[in-house]
This record gives structure tokens, sequence and C-alpha cells, in this order.
């Protein structure tokens, strides 16, 4: 038997909710699985600020620095509107993302057969869609300097964002993309504007670079940002693994994850670099949903981002890929039976609440074991 330590976040808003689900998961798991999870919870965002006037305490950064993966609920809304800037409750998740150097975030975009129809895209163009987009998330025009505004007179202001990447953060986040694609359907599509800035010019160098030395046997093909999202939605299953930089990565993910007909089911993963002696990755897993205020605490929030975020840090930070497996099995063998939350219902199905669709995946899970 192993024991994993998971550090749990819940955060705010419907991220108690969503995060229960996934805590009686792994209650479940720990009665009938193999394996044993050692859990920890802490306080980020708005609720830590409530607590301690803070986003999040460095003891729960250390916890995090520990654990064998953090998962994460969602921070956030409008009773925090007005807090400073430094303390409002999206600085706990950047400050994590910072401190554990999480530089790649993960983002699935997989269209389950029964919700096929709920996609804005035809049946036949989403249905079985399971592709990866691989964002860097910590350098490129969000991070770059200068960023600044100045006031150049006669009533004009300057704004100046920059956009700046180094090699080593080109070469790292491929090696990610890469590893993955060995691991799915071996293709790997690069994604920048060498035509128009200079940054993508490196971009496409340095990933053909590491092609060449280290991933030969990989298919590697490069897209234009602008073509690729087209493309997305022209014929996205012709895609498996996408890598990019902050920028592309935040809006072609955003594109990726609407063709699955629901922002809300989607789950991600952010990871640093491997360890050199024990191979581990710092990680952080979240679903892409936010926190939701408007619904929180009415058992109307849809579990299966977070659960499936539980499943990635099954499957990417502790080498339980069959378990992963079984999990998101049962997740579409629940949406198969016709189950909905209210953010996916669809006519002809049964709406159930949070607990209910948690208890359903549960006893799916058990029926496959």
């Amino acid at each position: 038997m192993t024991t994993f330590n998971l550090l749990l976040l819940p955060g705010d808003g419907i991220g108690p909710e969503v995060m229960g689900e996934t805590r009686r998961l792994i209650s479940w798991l720990n009665e009938n699985g193999d394996d044993r999870f050692e859990v920890q919870e802490g306080l980020v965002g708005g609720s830590c600020f409530d607590a301690h006037g803070i986003s999040i305490q460095d003891e729960t950064v250390d916890a995090a620095q520990k654990a064998d993966a953090v998962l994460f609920g969602a921070v956030g809304g409008p009773k925090w509107d007005d807090v400073d800037y430094d303390v409002r409750p999206e600085a706990g998740l950047l400050r994590l993302r910072k401190d554990l150097e999480l530089f790649a975030n993960l983002r699935p975009a997989i269209c389950y057969p029964a919700l096929a129809d709920a996609s804005s895209l035809k049946r036949e163009l989403v249905e079985g869609l399971d592709i990866l987009i691989v964002r860097e998330l910590t350098g490129g025009v969000y991070f770059g300097e200068p960023k600044t505004i100045t006031d150049i007179g006669n009533g004009q202001k300057r704004a100046i964002d920059t956009q700046v990447y180094d090699t080593y953060e080109i070469e790292r986040i491929s090696r990610v993309a890469f590893d993955l694609a060995k691991k799915r359907r071996n293709k790997v599509s690069s994604s920048e504007k060498r035509n128009v800035m200079k940054s993508g010019v490196l971009w496409n160098e340095v990933v053909t670079q590491v092609h060449a030395k280290e991933f030969a046997d990989v298919e590697l093909e490069h897209v234009l940002a602008d073509n690729c999202g087209m493309q997305l939605v022209r014929n996205p299953k012709q895609y498996d693994v996408i890598v990019t930089d902050n920028l592309f990565g935040d809006m072609l993910s955003d594109i990726a994850a609407m063709l699955t007909g629901s922002l809300g089911m989607l789950p991600s993963a952010s990871l640093g670099a491997a360890d050199a002696k024990t191979g581990k990755r710092k990680s952080l897993y979240e679903p892409v949903h936010g926190s939701a205020p408007d619904i929180a605490g009415q058992g109307l929030a849809n579990p299966i981002a977070m659960i499936g975020s539980f499943a990635m840090a099954l499957r990417y930070s502790l080498n339980r890929v069959e378990l992963a497996d079984r999990i998101e099995a049962a997740i579409a063998s629940v949406l198969d039976d016709g189950l909905r939350t209210a953010d996916i219902m669809q006519d002809g199905m049964r709406q159930v609440s949070t607990s209910e669709m948690g208890d359903a995946i549960i006893e799916a899970l058990g029926t496959e074991g």
C-alpha cells in the first residue's frame, strides 16, 4: 500500500461544495482501494482573507510544497471586490503558481458522447473529441517587463505590455508537450505567431530543435495561432496536443473548452519541473469553472470538473493511471445514464443535485471495480 499526501484548498463560492464531493470520493477510495490518501485542508482566497486578512498563509504554501498533489477549488466573488489588490482572493492562486514554479498548464478538452449535442458545433465534429492544450503559464506577455501606462501629454496615454521568452522556458514546456503526446496519439501542434512576432520566431526555432534532438519519433507540426483558433472550430479532432505560450494558450484553451458544450465540465492541471532525483513534479489541479457565487450553497454546482481534476492528479502526479481511467469512465457512465446537474441539463434527462451527482459517480466507480 502506498500513502499519498493531498492538500485540499476548497476556496470560495461553489469551491467547498465541489471539493466536498471529491473528498467523499477520496474517502471511498481509502475504504475500497489499494492505496491510502492522507488529506490536509487549508484556506485560500476570500475565505482566507475573512479569517486572516490575506489570501493565503505561509504555512499553507509550505504544505503545498510538501504535498504529492494540491487540489484547488475556486476563489473570488463580489464580496471581495473592494479589498486591496495584493490580498485579493486571486492572489492566493497566483502565489501558489509562482512559489511552486508551476510553468505548465494542462487543459484537456474532452467531449463526452452524451454531451455532444450540447456543443455549438455539429455532433460529428466534436463527438469523441479528446485534445490537450499545454500552455506556458509563468512567462510571456502576462509577466514581461516593462508593463506600464504612461501619460505622454496632450491628453494621450501609452500602454506597454512586453512579450518575453527565454530559450529555457520554451524548451521545458516543449518537453512536457512531447512527453504527454507519447502517451496519447503521438502528435504535437506548436502554435505561435512567427510571421509577426520575434518571440514567435524563437518559439518555433526552439520547439523545432527540441523535437529534432529529443523527440524525433513524435509527429510535430507548426501552426499560426490565429489559424489554430480557426481550425479548432473547423476540424478540432485533427489535434492531439497543442503547445503554446501564455497569451495564445489562454485564448485557445477557452475556445477548445467550449467545443465540449460546457466550460464547467473541464478539469485542469498546473505542473512544475521534474525533480532531478525523484522525477516528481510540484502540481496543482483545479476545475476550469469559477467560484459561481450566485449558485453557491444551493446544491446546483456540477462536481464533475473537480472530480476530473482529481483524476488528472492520479494520472500525472500519483502514477495511478488505471484508477484515473476508472474515474473518468464512471463520469461517462453517469452521463450516459441521463443524469445532469443544472448547468448541463438537457430535455429528457434527469436533473440532480451536487451531492446526487457525487453519489452516482461513486456508485458507478464501485460497480466498475
